[in-house]
């Protein structure tokens, strides 16, 4: 009695995230995408209906989306770092052994998800990051080294260079110019002409069009769940950055018992919290994904009230649903009662 009433009281509290959600009268398969990335859908749903694994669905569709350098924000030729450099972060996951494959800070190879699948198959670790990921990729036969720039990210980076490196992700430094280096406030004499990054609750510069993530579940005809996330990170990073997308709990999570989540927004704030962990286990305990999903965002928004994030949450069932906050939040859909991808729009 006394859980019930716990999840009574949460449902009254979550009046400042919007969420919305869906029935399914036809279960499986069922494929569902953060934002209208309809080409990509299309491919896990082209994968899973083809008869594929669930896990390698996921791979075709975020495949597709890094081919096509989703808004800029998913694969190579977008999102440069301070050093003008694009790297990928990616991760899938198998919702039936909860196996959990990852790279992190990846150079030289474009096919972030393929990367994490091989470290999933063949290894015993969970993640690799940095360029010994992108060794390992290359070892076990992905295209590479590759330059992951293109001429789009290397203007956007050249612009924000006339910008004076404007914004970054710096706090509490000095750079001895406009785009450093940058040190401790105590090692700088103060009488030379410095330029003082203060400390921020929040940074600025992340929205809709310079930091994103595709996060895919995709369920089998048997309802089995797999899930996967790729992306180029936020732009003008600190070189080295690893943002949520490859952190299994935050920027996805599945389990064939429960359901799934995928999330995209404020990275290095929701990393914190593990949203998606946090939905799949609201759902564990009998919370409707529109109300797991809500809970989930208003939890950080409490903390930080001026970040942007979204979450699409999906139970064992297929019913969907979306929750976002700070900015408006699309999802995409196909179930085999579609005749083609639908996009949910969620307002905050």
């Amino acid at each position: 009695m006394a859980a019930v009433l716990h999840l009574l009281l949460i449902a009254l509290l979550l009046s400042t995230v919007t969420g919305q959600e869906v029935e399914s009268s036809s279960k499986f398969p069922l494929v569902i995408s953060t934002w209208p990335f309809l080409e990509a859908v299309r491919a896990g749903w082209k994968a899973i209906n083809d008869g594929l694994s669930s896990i390698d669905a996921v791979v075709e569709g975020c495949s597709a989306c890094e081919v096509l350098r989703c808004d800029g924000t998913v694969g190579p030729g977008g999102s440069p770092d301070e050093n003008s450099e694009t790297t990928i972060d990616a991760l899938i996951m198998n919702g039936a052994t909860m196996e959990v494959g990852a790279v992190a800070a990846m150079r030289y190879v474009k096919d972030g998800i393929k990367a994490a699948r091989l470290v999933m198959l063949h290894t015993e670790h969970t993640m690799l990051a940095g360029d010994q990921a992108s060794a390992f990729a290359i070892s076990m036969g992905l295209p590479g080294p590759s330059n992951l720039s293109s001429t789009e990210s290397m203007e956007k980076w050249a612009k924000w260079k006339e910008n004076q490196c404007q914004p970054n992700f710096r706090k509490n430094v000095v750079p001895i110019n406009s785009c450093g280096p940058y040190h401790l406030r105590k090692d700088v004499n103060l009488d030379q002409k410095t330029c003082l990054v203060e400390d921020k609750i929040k940074s600025s510069n992340v929205n809709l069009h310079n930091h994103d993530t595709i996060s895919m579940a995709i369920f089998d005809k048997s309802g089995h769940i797999a899930v996967g996330t790729s992306t180029n990170g936020a732009s003008f990073k600190i070189p080295g950055r690893v943002g949520d997308g490859p952190i299994a709990g935050s920027s996805s999570y599945a389990d064939d018992e429960v359901g799934a989540c995928g999330a995209t927004g404020d990275g290095d704030i929701m990393m914190r919290f593990l949203p998606c962990y946090q939905v799949v286990e609201s759902m564990r305990l009998g919370m409707e994904p529109r109300i797991a999903a809500k809970d989930a965002i208003s939890r950080i928004a409490r903390k930080y009230p001026k970040f942007i994030g979204a979450i699409f949450a999906v139970d064992k069932n297929g019913v969907h649903a979306g929750a976002c906050y700070g900015w408006t939040f699309q999802y995409s859909v196909r179930s085999p009662t579609m005749d083609d991808v639908e996009v949910i729009t969620v307002y905050p």
